[in-house]
């Protein structure tokens, strides 16, 4: 009897082991082959989130075909710990064993979405909503609004559900610091207040990524900190005899030269004609030092200067004043910078627009007084819609 039945364990013993082997070549077989995504999708994994949560999501969004299998391959490689937070891009067709490398690897996450915020001259500013469409690399835009237009559906609903996606700010050159606080205020996914703006011409205008409820402080505060190591480096490579005598004065000068070109190649020349002309002991004669007395830099002036306004006696009135303004009149970028400080070699002292977003030089009065009634032409030219 007791033959017997040793007999029959035995036979069920094999027959189990037979049965384990296949489920195990079952189970890594499944582990490898292809899985069931037919186009590429996104999946985050949350802050603190367990493994169990992790597998079920990932079968439910159809990116596993079994969260038990993906769970007992993760813990066979002895990777359950290993899970990262971040949003990822899972490929079509991977496998769980990819899938697993894909949600460990850590590192930038991959968005599917990116709102893209550009500051404007008008301390206001415009969100641009745009889509990743998984697996090509194409970037979509969906939506751009101003804040002052309202919040629309396609953006409100994503933030609302909590949506995952990648904040940009972008603060171009030239903007002012109340331009550049009063921008960010109006920011929805931006924290804290501003206490105080900051000194004008302390901001280094760059393409910042930020995380939803960042503070605005901090922000401004890591601005100003690039700007100062920006000017200390620059100030370290400028050329001698220069009419100013402090990385002050040059991020002074710098400003004025970022307001008057938005034409990389000019820079250089711009500041050459400064510069002579503070060697020569002229007047620097520019209007958006003018207009800066007239608007404290704060909002756009949006008219032509007035005779009274270019007669006035303010303290950034270079019609008026001698040498450079007490202060910067916005803040500059590091290629202004550079400019301020090794300008290019010549002998220009004046230069006006010249109808294609650039301006003309000259050397002598006579010169510069041909290329205004040029203007002069263009302007008319415009006006009459010719």
């Amino acid at each position: 009897m007791w033959r017997h039945i040793a007999a029959n364990a035995f036979s069920f013993l094999i027959v189990a082991l037979i049965a384990a082997a296949v489920a195990l070549g079952w189970g890594q077989q499944q582990w490898v082959a292809n899985g069931p995504l037919e186009a590429g999708a996104f999946f985050e994994v949350e802050e603190g989130e367990s493994l169990n949560s992790v597998s079920n999501r990932l079968e439910e969004q159809g990116a596993v075909r079994s969260a038990s299998i993906f769970r007992i391959g993760t813990r066979a490689s002895d990777r359950a710990g290993d899970l990262r937070f971040g949003s990822y891009e899972i490929p079509a067709g991977a496998s769980m064993a990819e899938v697993l490398d894909i949600v460990t690897a850590g590192g930038p996450s991959s968005f599917r979405y990116r709102a893209t915020y550009v500051l404007l001259n008008s301390g206001s500013g415009q969100l641009r909503l745009s889509e990743r469409v998984p697996g090509t690399g194409d970037v979509e835009e969906i939506v751009r609004f101003a804040y002052d237009e309202g919040i629309p559906e396609e953006y409100g609903t994503l933030v609302e559900a909590g949506t995952p996606m990648i904040y940009r700010v972008v603060i171009p050159e030239g903007l002012t610091s109340w331009q550049i606080v009063q921008g960010l205020q109006a920011a929805d996914f931006l924290d804290g207040e501003v206490a105080d703006i900051p000194a004008e011409g302390m901001l280094a205008p760059a393409t910042i990524e930020v995380s939803r409820g960042e503070s605005r402080a901090e922000l401004l505060a890591e601005m100003q900190e690039a700007q100062q190591q920006i000017l200390a480096q620059v100030w370290e490579t400028r050329a001698a005899d220069l009419p100013i005598e402090t990385p002050e004065e040059a991020l002074i000068l710098a400003s004025i030269i970022e307001k008057e070109t938005s034409v990389p190649d000019e820079r250089g020349r711009v500041a050459s004609v400064f510069v002579n002309r503070l060697n020569q002991g002229m007047r620097l004669q520019t209007d958006p030092t003018v207009i800066y007395g007239v608007t404290n830099g704060r909002g756009v002036l949006g008219r032509g200067l007035r005779q009274s306004e270019l007669r006035a006696e303010t303290p950034w009135n270079t019609y008026v004043i001698s040498g450079l303004p007490p202060t910067p009149i916005a803040n500059p970028g590091r290629a202004a910078i550079e400019a301020a400080v090794n300008p290019d070699t010549t002998d220009f002292i004046f230069f006006v627009a010249d109808g294609t977003g650039g301006h003309a030089f000259a050397v002598t009065l006579e010169e510069h007084n041909r290329n205004v009634a040029r203007w002069r032409e263009i302007e008319a030219e415009r006006a009459s819609g010719n």
